[in-house]
């Protein structure tokens, strides 16, 4: 093995071109393969193979070498079949595997596919990085001798340059979809919203929301900090839209950060923005949104659910409106109206030395609650026409009215979703109504009784406008009847894209268990017949 050695000392001289390799602009795959390609500068191998973890699997995603064939790029392997692989996952060592390892161990993952001989050259390096750890790299020979010590320890040295490498291309690929997805939300809402929320708060027939409306037009006129709270669903980002068209900058950037919805490690950045170099995968200088809305207004939503470490340097930048991206000395000055929403109680929060008392006073100047649905209920007219109206802007379902009978309906349900759920019902109501009318069989929500808040009287039902309403029926009767209804209009599917449970927003097994409770045990009896 003495060339596999030379190899390996000529390899480490070429270890700059993989940490090149570690930043390139490449994707998952493309970065693998010529990972592979690289391999062969370390060490001698006649199949070198990149399993990827995937739900308890160990996957084949890319191989090199003479042996590399159709076999192995489709091989998977149950890792809990394989404890040498598990081991070296854990202890995150690589291991060169002895004839006596071969004998006695937990068998060849090639067996079947390969035909190697007993006691053959082959080595397992994990792929690990920070605290993740992605699969395993195997090499393996068909001459019957074991790798030497140093060249082990060289590759897997390698192996966690390609694993950091792979944590780069993701974490690439998770801020180049991050910013395409809030400037699709964005162009959505700016299409989809125009000045209707104002209208919707102005207009509202809750005394409550009539004086909320007031107050925020007459704090949008400054440039005080505005904490916006509420349950989840509230409608917190449309007030927050109100009071940036409302202001002297509506003409101005408008521009949102979901504090809960970006990584930790991802977060500073995405505030302050961050120069070439600063960390792996930083290709580029790249603006963060105080940038973005210089000279407009900054929505933080979900502050809440800020890491603690970065709440003293948004301080600082709300303080001194400056601040310096990530792996630059560099300050930067931005002219930004920050406006914060959230759902947590940070006085709570501020006990459980979760959030500093120092920001939450910078950024609660004027604090504004949005009422929950139930609260407000008898806006749900003027709401569900809104809301329908939105929705005929992306499925061109038009006309669509709830009948007095629905709004009866609608008006006996708590909404813990608020107006999320409401958005949710009326979507679904739509999607399985034939006619242009909403009425309370439409929709697949309990009564207050049945939701074990204020029992409905079981004496018969009122009349409205000359008709009764239905009888209520139970939470479960009506789940069974919804999900019926969703099983009948996709033929019995309960999995894939247009499948029961994507419809129902509910995962496949969650449906099927929920099925099984109902008693909904036949999909066959939904089936029809397509020829």
């Amino acid at each position: 093995m003495q060339d596999d050695f030379s190899g390996a000392i000529d390899g480490a001289k070429d270890a700059r071109d993989l940490l090149e390799l570690a930043t390139a602009e490449d994707s998952v795959g493309d970065l693998l393969r010529r990972g592979l390609d690289w391999l062969t500068r370390v060490v001698r191998f006649d199949l070198a193979t990149v399993f990827l973890l995937k739900e308890g699997r160990l996957v084949s995603v890319a191989a090199r070498g003479p042996l590399a064939n159709a076999k192995v790029r489709q091989h998977s392997l149950q890792l809990s079949e394989f404890p040498s692989l598990r081991q070296a996952l854990e202890t995150r060592r690589a291991k060169a595997f002895t004839e006596e390892d071969h004998a006695h161990g937990d068998g060849d993952p090639f067996d079947g596919v390969l035909d190697l001989p007993p006691g053959h050259s082959c080595m397992v390096v994990p792929l690990c990085a920070g605290e993740r750890c992605y699969g395993v790299l195997s090499l393996d020979r068909a001459e019957c001798e074991t790798y030497p010590q140093p060249v082990v320890d060289l590759v897997e040295v390698y192996g966690q340059m390609l694993a950091t490498a792979i944590q780069s291309a993701e974490q690439r690929a998770t801020f180049e979809r991050l910013h395409r997805q809030d400037h699709e939300h964005a162009k959505l809402l700016e299409a989809q919203l125009g000045g209707d929320s104002e209208g919707i708060l102005e207009t509202s027939k809750s005394p409550v929301m009539r004086d909320l409306a007031r107050r925020a037009r007459q704090v949008a006129e400054t440039d005080t900090p505005v904490l916006i709270t509420g349950e989840t669903g509230t409608g917190k980002e449309r007030l927050a839209r109100a009071i940036h068209r409302w202001s002297a900058r509506a003409d101005q950037p408008f521009v949102t950060l979901n504090c809960a919805a970006i990584p930790a490690g991802l977060l500073e950045s995405e505030l302050f923005g961050h120069v070439k170099g600063a960390f792996t995968g930083a290709t580029k200088d790249r603006a963060g949104r105080f940038q973005m809305a210089h000279g407009g207004t900054l929505l933080l939503d979900e502050v809440g659910e800020l890491p603690f470490d970065l709440q003293a340097k948004l301080l600082r930048a709300l303080q001194e409106k400056t601040f310096e991206p990530v792996g630059s000395d560099k300050t930067v000055r931005a002219d930004v109206r920050i406006l914060a929403a959230t759902h947590v109680d940070l006085q709570q929060a501020i006990a459980q030395k979760r959030f500093r008392e120092d920001l939450y006073y910078r950024l609660s100047v004027f604090p504004l609650r949005l009422p929950p649905l139930r609260e407000r209920r008898e806006d749900l007219p003027q709401l569900c026409a809104f809301l329908l109206e939105e929705q005929a802007r992306r499925t061109g379902r038009r006309g669509m009215r709830v009948t007095p009978e629905g709004l009866v309906r609608l008006e006996a349900y708590e909404w813990p979703g608020n107006l999320r759920e409401l958005a949710n019902v009326l979507e679904r109501a739509t999607i399985l109504t034939r006619g242009t009318e909403l009425g309370p069989e439409s929709f697949d929500v309990p009564t207050r009784g049945a939701a074990g808040v204020t029992a409905l009287p079981e004496e018969p039902a009122p009349a409205v406008g000359g008709q009764k309403l239905p009888p209520v029926l139970t939470l479960a009767a009506v789940q069974r009847e919804h999900i019926m209804r969703v099983l009948t209009l996709t033929r019995g599917r309960v999995y894939g894209a247009n499948g029961a449970a994507a419809l129902l927003g509910l995962k496949p097994s969650t449906l099927q268990s929920r099925m099984k409770k109902l008693g909904i045990a036949r999909l066959e009896q939904f089936v029809v017949d397509e020829a």
